[in-house]
Parts: structure tokens; sequence; C-alpha cells
């Protein structure tokens, strides 16, 4: 007689190549937390509602613990020939507890069931970005208030243009990551749908408590369109749209810190463990980590415009095309993830020249915006004030002069309205002067820091 405990259905022949090229377990198997979870408690539903006996949920959820003991521990042995990480689980589940493992399915469809773990697997993974972001935050904060009276030159088309305070610069990157915090929980919102509960793509004739398994989930909404449940990936399209544009904000950044380690800058040092030697030039330290963030952020890329790829020519409903939203996703979620770690650890050891910082702020012309405002207090329309400061620069370069080392008379020569008080413009005076809202005044950047800690919870 044949022991039907020891029948496992869900084994069959496939050829190595059908196998290899349909198997997605090298890398959905990350999915297992969420899957045992979502089974476990679609388990407790179907007893509930006495579609199944209290002793066959109890046999499927202590099977599903011991299961995921297994995979934590490392003694779980993965099949491929099983293909994904969800007949992984429901095979091992049948070797321990045989036929009653087949009820867990009941009311069930792989479509829904993966839409349900990936759902699970983005609301933990933007979690996850979230903190990391407001850690990074955090430390654009305290570097801000370490080096709040420092000034540096702002740039435009990457030309000296306007004295600013580093502390302000660096708050414009929190400005920018908190923008990616709201897109990354606008992208919660729309994940946080439960998609169980609509079988392969019409409903389900089973008496359904939905609501119950929202709940035990964690969910704010359930699906209301079984069709679009079931084949609905806006959700990833979401996160990796945020994850994008998080990681060009930090590409952004990158690059300006490659800029201020060069020599010819000079505004900074990264942390030696935060650098490499060169093989061939021993005088070296390249800003490698900074290199690799800003180059990682085509891979994110990328996989963005491979998933809205995959979609836009999928018929209605589930497709298994839609097997390749996993592998993309978990790429850039890894990728964004390490970048954030890295930043949270690399900035709180950089070193700003102050004295350079200082020389570099008073060269360029940096002041010539402040001189045709002089001249706009004193009644100059500021379009010609424009043009009066424009010939001035033009005269103090061609002469080899900073502002400061032109005479009265010569200012004259431009403009009799000039005065001895001209020589009053200073850095200092034009960083004070932008006290408006945003501005960098010495006095915005301290409330704009302190608003930061607010915002952060202290």
């Amino acid at each position: 007689m044949s022991n039907k405990k020891d029948q496992n259905p869900f084994i069959k022949e496939l050829s190595d190549k059908v196998g290899d090229f349909t198997v997605s377990l090298h890398y959905d198997r990350r999915l297992y937390k969420q899957d045992i979870k979502g089974s476990i408690v679609h388990a407790s539903m179907l007893c509930n509602q006495k579609i199944i006996t209290l002793p066959d949920r109890d046999a499927i959820v202590t099977g599903l613990l011991e299961i995921e003991s297994e995979i934590e521990t490392g003694i779980f042995t993965w099949r491929p020939e099983l293909e994904d990480i969800h007949m992984n689980i429901e095979s091992r589940l049948h070797e321990k507890i045989g036929s009653v493992a087949g009820k867990l399915h009941t009311a069930r469809s792989r479509n829904d069931q993966v839409s349900l773990d990936m759902r699970m697997y983005v609301r933990d993974s933007i979690n996850i970005v979230i903190e990391q972001l407001t850690g990074l935050q955090r430390v654009l904060l305290d570097l801000a208030s370490q080096y709040n009276n420092i000034i540096i030159p702002g740039y435009t088309h990457l030309q000296k243009a306007q004295p600013v305070l580093f502390a302000h610069h660096l708050l414009a990157y929190f400005e920018m990551l908190t923008r990616d915090k709201t897109r990354f929980k606008e992208a919660y919102q729309r994940t946080d749908v439960l998609p169980l509960g609509s079988g392969a793509l019409a409903g389900l004739p089973y008496d359904l408590d939905r609501s119950y398994v929202a709940k035990e989930l964690g969910f704010s909404e359930i699906s209301g369109n079984s069709m679009d449940a079931v084949s609905d990936r806006d959700f990833v399209i979401d996160y990796l749209s945020a994850a994008s544009i998080c990681m060009m904000h930090i590409s952004r950044f990158s690059e300006e810190l490659i800029l201020w380690t060069t020599e010819e800058f000079s505004l900074i040092k990264l942390p030696a463990e935060y650098t490499t030697g060169s093989s061939i030039m021993p005088q070296k330290r390249n800003p490698d980590f900074a290199e690799i963030s800003r180059g990682k952020t085509g891979r994110v890329y990328g996989n963005l415009i491979s998933m809205l790829t995959i979609l836009k020519g999928l018929p209605m409903t589930y497709n298994r095309d839609l097997q390749e939203d996993k592998e993309g996703f978990f790429d850039s979620h890894d990728t964004l993830t390490s970048v954030l770690e890295v930043f949270v650890g690399m900035l709180p050891g950089i070193y700003v020249n102050s004295e350079k910082a200082r020389q570099s702020a008073e060269g360029g012309m940096v002041l010539a915006t402040d001189l045709a405002d002089y001249l706009v207090i004193k009644g100059v329309p500021f379009r010609e004030a424009h043009g009066i400061i424009s010939e001035l620069t033009n005269y103090a370069s061609n002469n080899h002069k900073m502002f400061s080392e032109v005479s009265l008379e010569e200012y004259r020569d431009f403009s009799m309205l000039f005065d001895e008080d001209v020589y009053e413009i200073s850095v200092e005076s034009s960083i004070s002067a932008r006290n408006t809202a945003g501005g960098t005044s010495f006095k915005m950047v301290q409330q704009a820091i302190k608003a930061g800690y607010r915002k952060l919870g202290g």
C-alpha cells in the first residue's frame, strides 16, 4: 500500500532548459517570510470561516513555522525544479503534514499569493529606506550645525556666483531627502492594498473574510477589482520611481563631494576609510565610494525602465512576464540601501577646509550681485544696476583687482552713487543680507537647522 503522505504532487519533471528558463527561486526565495506570514493568516481565515478544520489549521501553521525556522537556520533544502518560493514551501509542508497541506491553497491562486508577497515585501522595504533617509538627514543636520559659520562660494553653471553658508548647501540635500521620503510614503499608501482573495483573476466562490486578512497583515485597504489586483504592479513602479529620484539626489551629492575633494577645489577631505589609493600613483586618494554611488544610479534607472517596459504591453490579467518584477526590484532596493548606508557612515567624518573655503568664497567676483543691490537701494533700477556692475566686473577682472582693491575714484567712474560704504560689502554682509525665508543668512540657516531637527522628532 502506498503512503499518501509520501506522495508529493508538486514534483514534476521538466527539461533542464525549460526549468532553468522559468525558475525564479534564486531570487524570489527572499519572499519566504512574507509568503509564510500570508499563508498563516490565510489558513486562520479559512478556519474562522469553517472552510478548514481547527486541527488542519494548527497542523498547517505549525508546519509553516517549522519551515521558516529551517530556512533561517540554513537547513532547508531548496528545490529549483519546483520553480519558485511558493511551491518550495508548499511542497515542504506536504512532506511534513501530508495531504492536509493541499488545503492551504483553498480559495487562493498563486496569482494573488505572489501579489500579496510582493506588496508585503515592498512595504517592508519602504520602511527600511525611510528610516535610512531619516538617519542621513540627521547626519546632514549635525554637519550643518558643526560647520554653521563656514562660507563657501555658491555656483551656477559650475561658476562662482554668490557666497553661501556651507550649512545652507547641506540643507539643500536635506530638502531633497524630505521629498524622497514623501514619495516613498506615497508609494507605501498605494502598496498598502490587500490583493489576497482575488483568486486567479475573477474572485472566489467562498465565504471569505478579506477584512480579517487585511487587519492581520496590516493592510489599510482591500482591492476593489480582482482582475486589477492580480495584474497590478504599479506599486513596484512607484518604489522604483522613488528610488530612482532618490539615487539621482545621491548622485548629485556624490558629484559635489568628488569635485570638492580635488586639488582644484580642496574644500573637503573624505574619511580615509572611504577613499582608496592608486595602484601606480602613491600620492592619490580616490573618492571611490562616492564614485561608485554615482555610478550605481544608472542601474536603478535601468530597473525602472525595465519594469515600465514589462508592463506596457500586457493584456489583462496575469501573465508570466510579471515574474520579472522581482529581480530588478530587489537589485534597486539593495543598491539604494547600500548607498544610503555608505553615506550615513561617510559624511560624519568629512573635514572641511575652512581657510580654503574662505579664500574661494572671496574670489571670483562673487559680490557682484551685492554691488548691484547696493545701487538698487540707492534708487537705480535693477536692470541698469546690473549693467553698471557688469562693466565694473569686466574692468576689475581686466586689471586683476578684487572689488575691495578698486578705489572709490574708480568706482565713481561707473556711478557717482558709490560712496565709502561700498567697502562695507563683504561675504559676511552678503550672507547676512540674504535674510528671507529659505535664504542663506546666518539667522535663517540656524532656524532651518532647528526646524529640521523638529521634523525628525528632536
